[in-house]
Order: structure tokens, then sequence, then C-alpha cells
């Protein structure tokens, strides 16, 4: 078959069988028997998630705002980018963001671009998360959110973007999305097009709403 392009495309296998043997507040478990190429049925078990939103911010310096908070699945504090759940119904990715930076880093960003659209792990999730590129920071106005549970913890600090590069090829950083977003920024600001060559905020996410086989 001739190759067209090198690009993602929609398809979906034949499901039977699909069951939901664990729903909780947020995210669940779906068990399904999909058919192979070759007539057989395989069982795949995976992750629902409502999707997520993160925010790269980059100052006038080229810095990156990275957060550190504990995760109690790896038990380590890991630095990260401002990120959240769209768990509220019809809610906005763009405005999600914009949350999660003021509730995170008490910031806001004048700039909004994409960064990146990627599946977190798309061999046991269907969690797709869209990364926003925030630039022209201030301080928010107002009150500083009230943090709650591990964020009321949470560590703020400024790497420069070749810092962080040289902290991931250590195997100091290990967040995939930060490590995503640095390495995504890095390539934007070294391309000939540099940011200006981004998605606006406002394009198309063809991921989300996604509809699961039922």
């Amino acid at each position: 078959m001739e190759q067209q392009g090198i690009f993602d495309v929609a398809e979906e296998w034949e499901v039977r069988g699909g069951t939901t043997p664990f729903q909780g507040r947020v995210t669940g478990v779906r068990s399904e028997e999909v058919l192979m190429p070759d007539g057989s049925w395989a069982r795949r078990d995976y992750q629902t998630h409502p999707g997520s939103v993160s925010v790269l911010a980059l100052d006038a310096e080229r810095r990156v705002l990275v957060l550190r908070q504990y995760r109690h699945p790896v038990r380590q504090r890991l630095w990260e980018l401002p990120a959240g759940l769209l768990d509220v119904p019809g809610e906005n990715p763009w405005h999600a963001a914009q949350r999660e930076l003021y509730e995170e880093a008490h910031c806001k960003a004048d700039t909004w671009r994409i960064l990146a659209d990627y599946y977190t792990s798309p061999g046991g999730t269907d969690e797709a998360l869209r990364m926003f590129l925030a630039t022209d920071l201030s301080a928010a106005e107002g009150e500083r959110y009230a943090a709650e549970g591990e964020e009321q913890q949470i560590e703020v600090a400024w790497l420069p973007v070749p810092e962080l590069i040289r902290l991931i090829q250590a195997g100091e950083l290990h967040n995939p999305t930060l490590i995503t977003g640095t390495l995504a920024v890095h390539a934007a600001l070294t391309s000939p097009g540099g940011l200006d060559a981004l998605r606006p905020a406002d394009s198309p996410w063809p991921a989300r709403p996604f509809q699961h086989s039922r």
C-alpha cells in the first residue's frame, strides 16, 4: 500500500462484550473484547478518562514555570507543569488551562498557543491531553486560590529551557508532560517559524469529545 503521509488516523475495530467493572469519581475501567485482524477476539482493559489540559508558561527570559508536588501512585514529589482535568462538562479546554494557571501559580497570560496534543498512555488509557503555551505573563489579580490536598505543598520554580533539557537527559525529571512540553517548546523556539508557527489556542481538538464503544 502506498504511503500517503505521516499522520494519525481515526479507526475503530469491532467490539463485543463491553463492561465497566469500576467507575470512580473521575476515571473508570473499561473492559472490551476487540476483533483482531486474524479473526480472534482479544480482551482489552483500559482506564477511561475525561481528558486533561496543561500549561507551559514561558516568561520573557525563556524560563519555564514548574511546580513540584506529591504523586501518591509513584511515591515521589515530581516537578511538573500546571495541569488539570477536564472534569467540568462542556468546558472549553483553553478556559480550563487559564483556570489551572491561575489556581496553581496565581499567574495569567496575554498570549496563548497550542504546544502539543497527545494521548498520555494510549495502550492503557484513553486520556487525551492538550498542552498550551502561555506567554506575556503577569501576576493574576485578587486573592490566591485556596489549595487543597497535595496542592497545599506545591513548590514553584522558574527554570531556563536548556537547564530543563539537561535535567531530563540526566534522568532527574520524570513527569511525561514536563518532558514533552520542554522538548516541544525547544523545538518551537529553534524552528524557522518560531512560536508564531504554533496553532491558535482555539484550534479544533478532535480527541475531545470522544465517544467510547458501548
